[in-house]
């Protein structure tokens, strides 16, 4: 399929496999990829809860990922990312990771909602706030 891309789309492609050894470089590179990136895919067949997707979410990127394990409790679909039923649907992978290279607006959009998703659903402050409910239901 990335033979069929524009060149400016093709080049703009990065696959990148880290060595898993050392834990602390590992974080490190995944880290600056995420910055760097225009889109995120996390084409995963299994997950807990994907924590690389909400670090990329967090940096407001743009992710592409499996619809599975917490994945899906993450991503709102075509709000917040793009969640793909079957992780081994290439064509799916390719054609919603292309979409977003080629409409920079949308991917923008995109990233910007995937950060304000996790600031709402994954931060200290609305676990505290939970709790603090809880606790008062019970008082």
């Amino acid at each position: 399929m990335r033979d069929r891309l524009r060149p400016e789309v093709r080049d703009r492609i990065v696959v990148a496999l880290l060595p898993m050894q050392d834990v602390e470089e590992n974080a490190a590179i995944v880290n600056a990829l995420q910055r760097r990136a225009d889109v995120v895919v996390q084409k995963s067949l299994a997950e807990g809860f994907g924590l690389t997707v909400a670090e990329a979410m967090w940096k407001g990127r743009p992710v592409v990922a499996s619809r599975v394990g917490g994945i899906e409790d993450q991503i709102e679909h075509q709000k917040s990312g793009f969640l793909i039923d079957d992780p081994t649907d290439l064509e799916g992978f390719g054609s919603a990771v292309v979409g977003l290279l080629q409409d920079h607006d949308r991917a923008a959009a995109l990233g910007r909602e995937a950060r304000r998703h996790v600031i709402r659903q994954f931060l200290a402050p609305r676990h505290l706030m939970e709790q603090a409910q809880l606790i008062t239901s019970v008082i």
